[in-house]
């Protein structure tokens, strides 16, 4: 498969979240900007979780530079309609206010966009809003010729091994308090407001981050398609005890979730990597997969790394591209329940404790293994996938990103969380809030600076007035009742093939 056209076809996009922070490293509250356009229509700029927290997406492309050239070109774009508020540079939120403050993403009032917003609603009900706020990288990535059961076995060695991931790129060892306020969270009290672990390298993808206990119960298997639709759609289409007590309406008939079963909509399933299809509008994401199969894996493991000015740099893409090869390629033998929670075991291990000498993990088939030991095995793997891409594409970036990249397995100083903990007691007093301003108005002030020409600002002003007259268009062609529309949304069979 490896052949070299093949390697050349290989597709990449990048989705970024990032929260608006206000120059004193508190959330901005201020509504989504409106000369960026309609956060419901606009292409390349929309909101996640919360109206405070932009999303940056991208096209698909052939090259590492291209990817990176557009997400800096949307960047720039942005700053240029924030004023003095920049984009939050750490995984883990800047100050955060009390949690029913938070603001939740608007999308206008089209059954669409009030669907949108009542699905954030049962977010926040669910796991709490501050939970919401934390932001990372997503990293879609497709290679000509894989089917869906090529990109499942590649997901589920992924499971195995994207701990990998967490130890090489990981950035987020430490928070603000303000983000576990109320909570029992087992950190360690840095200085101030700040905490941490010591060995930590990515908190975000540890207990306090993307994680439900609700969602523990959900056996979802990788094996075959079927298996993972069946698995999900009982989890869409079964109420679920503590969510019927919301219940879907308040007495005085405002939204509190889409629906009471123990996910409202796919998305709403955390995982560190997700099998994805382009759906039709108004279509399911589950009958998409269903009846059309994987068309591209999502990487969502990847924090924000503060020292990039748009938060992912060349060599983390080269090492992904290189990593998600080898996943493609390794033996991949049918999960089991066992090894699923094993696989979970080590993402928290090394999420908390990744830098910390000797640290052991549970190989699925060896048992206790050294995680320097196992790491090295997978560089290697990598290594042989790296040279196959320079072959196909000349030169040496690849083997040069990822010898970079494996430094960090010998020298654990250079980890991004290494760093960010350096820097931290170096020059900002052990505050992680102060330290990220930092990083903020730097990366603020190096996109700002660089050229942006007339003819790109009004590119993006055309997709901002472009965005704004579709929400207008949608807006005015609604004809159901809000009601009707959500009960035909989440109907069981709108799932099936």
């Amino acid at each position: 498969m490896n052949n070299e056209e093949t390697l050349r076809g290989i597709r990449r996009g990048i989705e970024k979240e990032s929260l608006r922070a206000l120059p004193d490293g508190g959330l901005a509250l201020t509504p989504h900007p409106a000369a960026l356009g309609s956060a419901l229509t606009h292409p390349h700029i929309t909101t996640d979780y919360s109206e405070s927290q932009l999303e940056l997406i991208t096209g698909v492309h052939a090259g590492v530079d291209g990817v990176l050239g557009e997400l800096t070109e949307i960047h720039q774009a942005v700053y240029r309609a924030l004023g003095d508020e920049r984009l939050w540079a750490s995984s883990m939120p800047c100050g955060l206010p009390a949690d029913e403050t938070i603001p939740i993403g608007r999308y206008g009032h089209s059954n669409v966009g009030r669907a949108k917003s009542v699905y954030r609603m049962g977010l926040g009900q669910r796991y709490g809003r501050r939970m919401q706020t934390i932001s990372g990288i997503h990293y879609n990535w497709s290679l000509p010729g894989v089917g869906t059961d090529g990109y499942l076995a590649a997901i589920r060695n992924f499971r195995r091994e994207g701990w990998l991931l967490l130890y090489l790129f990981g950035a987020s060892p430490a928070l603000c308090e303000s983000f576990v306020a109320g909570r029992e969270h087992g950190l360690q009290r840095l200085s101030g407001r700040t905490l941490y672990q010591p060995h930590a390298t990515s908190l975000r993808m540890g207990p306090l981050g993307y994680q439900s206990d609700a969602q523990a119960r959900i056996a979802v298997s990788y094996n075959c398609l079927e298996s993972y639709a069946a698995s999900l759609q009982d989890a869409l289409a079964t109420p679920y005890p503590a969510y019927e007590a919301i219940g879907v309406q308040t007495p005085g008939g405002d939204y509190n979730q889409l629906s009471t079963s123990l996910l409202q909509i796919e998305n709403e399933f955390y995982g560190t990597i997700r099998a994805k299809r382009v759906i039709r509008p108004g279509e399911r994401p589950l009958h998409a997969l269903r009846e059309r199969g994987v068309e591209y894996i999502e990487v969502r493991l990847m924090d924000l790394d503060p020292f990039e000015p748009v938060g992912i740099g060349a060599d983390a893409i080269r090492v992904l591209d290189a990593f998600l090869l080898h996943c493609l390629h390794g033996d991949s033998p049918a999960d089991t329940p066992a090894e699923i929670a094993a696989n979970a075991r080590n993402q928290h291990r090394v999420a908390a404790r990744g830098r910390e000498p000797g640290l052991v993990l549970e190989h699925w088939r060896r048992g206790e293994l050294p995680l320097a030991d196992w790491a090295g095995e997978i560089l290697a793997g990598c290594a042989v996938q790296a040279a196959a891409l320079d072959a196909a594409h000349g030169g040496s970036a690849y083997r040069d990103a990822l010898a970079r990249v494996g430094r960090r397995l010998a020298e654990p100083a250079l980890c991004p969380s290494a760093r960010v903990l350096a820097a931290m007691a170096r020059d900002f007093h052990d505050s992680h809030v102060a330290f990220i301003r930092h990083r903020s108005d730097a990366a603020r002030a190096a996109l700002l600076a660089l050229p942006f020409p007339d003819a790109l600002q009004r590119r993006f002003e055309r997709l901002a007035a472009d965005s704004r007259a579709e929400q207008a268009r949608i807006e005015a062609a609604d004809t159901l009742p809000f009601e009707e529309f959500r009960r035909h949304y989440v109907a069981p069979e709108r799932m099936a093939v």
